[in-house]
């Protein structure tokens, strides 16, 4: 279970990290090599997600959404200094709550 923690950690990162860069380039001005960078990054996030042991693609990028939608909110809380409030954190906690649901439900 480490491993697959690790790597959902890893993929949120450079989802929110590659997309980070390419809203910096678009939105904010930034050079556009950030943009490249950020694609770069995205397409590496596409690469690990495809490490994760389980067999079912749908019940892997389900689960991660979950891990994605907490990780988004500590990237804007550490990056973007925008301190979530309750209701994000209530919300966050239900997402990783379906997330083990989906990952450690016995199946058959």
């Amino acid at each position: 279970m480490f491993q697959a923690a690790l790597l959902f950690i890893l993929a949120g990162i450079a989802e929110i990290g590659g997309g980070y860069l390419i809203w910096q380039w678009l939105r904010e001005g930034k050079p556009s090599y950030l943009g490249l960078i950020g694609g770069i990054v995205l397409a590496l996030y596409g690469v690990i997600a495809t490490f994760q042991t389980f067999p079912s693609f749908g019940r892997v990028y389900a689960a991660y959404g979950g891990v994605f939608i907490v990780l988004s909110l500590l990237w804007g809380w550490g990056i973007d200094k925008k301190t979530p409030d309750l209701y994000d954190w209530i919300g966050g906690g239900i997402c990783l709550i379906g997330v083990l649901v989906m990952l450690l439900a016995p199946r058959q």
